[in-house]
């Protein structure tokens, strides 16, 4: 099965995929497998689309190993390797992409003085609420790759926060992934700062380092909005339903907008200034969970109202390919943030916890990337045995 939108020829008009870059927001693939880099198709979607970078996690694995033939060969290879277990072949598989994909983007890296062309690798999902397992495992991972344009993705949990803001001062870019709450970020945010800090003074590079913070969007809709309908059935009260059908596919976006002037914020005045006077780069903010799951909404909502400077989007191979087709630019983040703080206002009205919703995300977000991974080790014990 062909990923949709990756292969389709962009349009001769102006390409708004392409276009996002003007506004200062950089697209990235939410996706990977090997027929990418076989094919040419990685190549096209940078040479046309205007592709920045590329994030995998275990479910994408997970999906192209088992529901493709694309890696027989080196399951094969690695059916008499008996001193790797299913974790160790599947990330012999997993680093010969991110290798690949790291290379393909390396003229995006280079071009763009290293704040794009970047490809992302998760620590194991095992490994979410502990924090010196999680700093070791990336570390691992990071000399393994051996490309400086691969960023090792770490949970933003508790535990994970810490062991982030420990790499980021020993020089490893980090995509700070499975954030929901705006207090969570602006924690991830300052942590970066911070070590940033703890590298400088140690003499590193400032001006190589990046790091993304992964703030997840369409998962907040799903939920909400299914509190929502519950409340809109359990009452008969017009006034009542009038609230909560006006929040209906709004919080998520509005959540992301507020978060984007906590950026704004945390990367200005003085304590930033002498960083970036240094050549630091700030950690920005990046949109996933960017599909939409609801068939009411615009396929692209996702994208088209989160357009800003200094951002980034992450998506799937449909919602590029939507966007491509009819996606409408527009610098979108930073309109009505008076509107935005009026739905979380409303929300609370409403009855709905904030934190109670993101807290619920957090862990079932952990929940989901083991589950993810356990199917993922499965089809790799599995398909290298049917190979042996």
């Amino acid at each position: 099965m062909q990923p949709v939108g990756v292969i389709e020829n962009s349009k001769a008009t102006k390409n708004p995929l392409k276009e996002l870059l003007s506004y200062g927001q950089s697209m990235w693939l939410d996706y990977i497998r090997r027929d990418l880099f076989t094919s040419g198709k990685l190549k096209q979607l940078i040479n046309e689309d205007g592709l920045r970078g590329m994030t995998s996690n275990p479910a994408i694995f997970e999906k192209a190993i088992a529901d493709s033939s694309l890696y027989d060969d080196m399951l094969k290879s690695l059916a008499s390797r008996n001193d790797l277990d299913a974790t160790g072949r599947f990330e012999q598989i997993a680093i010969r992409d991110i290798q690949d994909a790291a290379d393909a983007l390396r003229g995006v890296y280079e071009e763009s003085n290293f704040r794009d062309g970047y490809v992302s690798l998760e620590v194991s999902p095992y490994l979410a609420l502990k924090t010196e397992e999680t700093i070791d495992e990336a570390r691992r991972l990071w000399k393994a790759v051996q490309r400086e344009n691969v960023m090792i993705k770490v949970p933003g949990t508790t535990e994970g926060v810490p062991a982030f803001q420990k790499l980021i001062g020993e020089g490893i870019n980090i995509n700070v992934t499975l954030l929901f709450a705006q207090e969570v970020y602006e924690k991830v945010a300052q942590a970066y700062i911070a070590g940033l800090e703890t590298l400088a003074a140690h003499g590193g590079n400032l001006k190589k380092m990046a790091s993304v913070a992964s703030f997840f969007i369409s998962r907040i809709d799903t939920l909400i909005d299914s509190q929502l309908n519950d409340k809109i059935k359990a009452t008969t009260d017009a006034n009542q339903q009038a609230l909560y059908k006006n929040l209906l596919g709004k919080v998520a976006i509005a959540n992301g907008k507020l978060t984007y002037q906590s950026y704004e914020r945390i990367f200005s005045g003085p304590r930033w200034q002498a960083l970036a006077a240094k050549g630091a780069q700030t950690q920005r903010v990046l949109w996933a969970s960017t599909s939409t799951k609801n068939p009411n909404y615009r396929d692209v909502i996702y994208v088209e109202e989160l357009i800003g400077k200094d951002t980034v989007n992450t998506m799937p191979p449909a919602t590029i390919d939507a966007f491509r087709d009819h996606g409408k630019l527009r610098n979108s983040l930073t309109e009505d943030v008076a509107g935005a703080a009026k739905v979380m206002q409303d929300l609370e009205r409403a009855g709905i916890s904030m934190k109670e919703v993101t807290d619920k995300l957090t862990q079932d977000g952990v929940k989901l990337f083991a589950e993810a991974f356990d199917k993922l080790l499965a089809a790799v014990q599995k398909n290298t045995q049917s190979k042996g």
